[in-house]
């Protein structure tokens, strides 16, 4: 009996489609009817699926906003940062912090095709973990923070390093929509989330939305918000 009751509150959790956990506690005779007497506890977790797997650098301002809306989408995040100071004490469901001494390394750790945004303190560092992410040639995005100025900087070390423009093509910087101007964290981060959930669509299967995956409401949501920061920063 017991183990009847836990298969059907598993696929409960199932068919909820959410990450949870949850811990029960079943009185044996008391509730099941088993006259063997006693109690068991049991925890349930459950994972959603992840549509696709991303890596954040940097846990400062910009990373902080970015997580709170990339959380929302059907992925799995690890992020990344070499001070664990910078990490808030509660992290969604599927984010998984990673505090490392040598960040550029945790490149190797993630699947092909897999998303990657870098906007570490430090810009030596960022260059390290770009070269890292291109060295492995599948990635789907390759997202850097900064301005033209470092991004031209970037590319004549990447050339001093025998590396031609092919090798660095697939990095885009500046980072995220063009449409959105705006520099405060929350705005940068809805462009960054925008070009993602559109780099994403790109890539979906027709069917994608009878797995269960909306990407066209996801990509709505972001193009409206992309359209409302623009209003606003035109105003300003």
């Amino acid at each position: 009996h017991l183990e009847y009751k836990a298969i059907a509150e598993a696929r409960r959790l199932l068919q909820d489609s959410s990450a949870q956990q949850k811990i029960e506690h079943f009185p044996l005779g008391a509730r099941l009817g088993q006259c063997c007497g006693g109690s068991a506890t049991l925890l349930f977790e459950s994972f959603a699926k992840a549509h696709m797997n991303i890596m954040l650098f940097g846990a400062g301002h910009v990373g902080k906003a970015l997580i709170s809306v990339l959380s929302q989408l059907p992925c799995r995040i690890h992020w990344v940062d070499n001070r664990e100071e910078q990490f808030p004490s509660e992290l969604p469901a599927n984010v998984q912090k990673q505090v490392s001494e040598s960040p550029a390394d945790e490149v190797a750790s993630m699947p092909a095709n897999s998303y990657y945004i870098v906007m570490t303190h430090n810009h030596p560092l960022d260059f390290d973990i770009t070269e890292k992410i291109l060295t492995r040639g599948d990635a789907a995005y390759v997202g850097l923070i900064g301005s033209e100025t470092k991004w031209q900087r970037f590319k004549m070390r990447f050339e001093h390093r025998q590396h031609n423009e092919s090798f660095y093509r697939p990095v885009r910087c500046p980072v995220g929509l063009s449409a959105v101007p705006g520099k405060l964290p929350i705005e940068v981060a809805v462009s960054i989330a925008g070009e993602i959930i559109a780099e994403q669509h790109r890539h979906l299967p027709k069917n994608a939305t009878q797995q269960g995956v909306h990407w066209r409401d996801l990509k709505a949501l972001a193009d409206t918000s992309t359209q409302a920061l623009s209003a606003s920063a035109t105003q300003t």
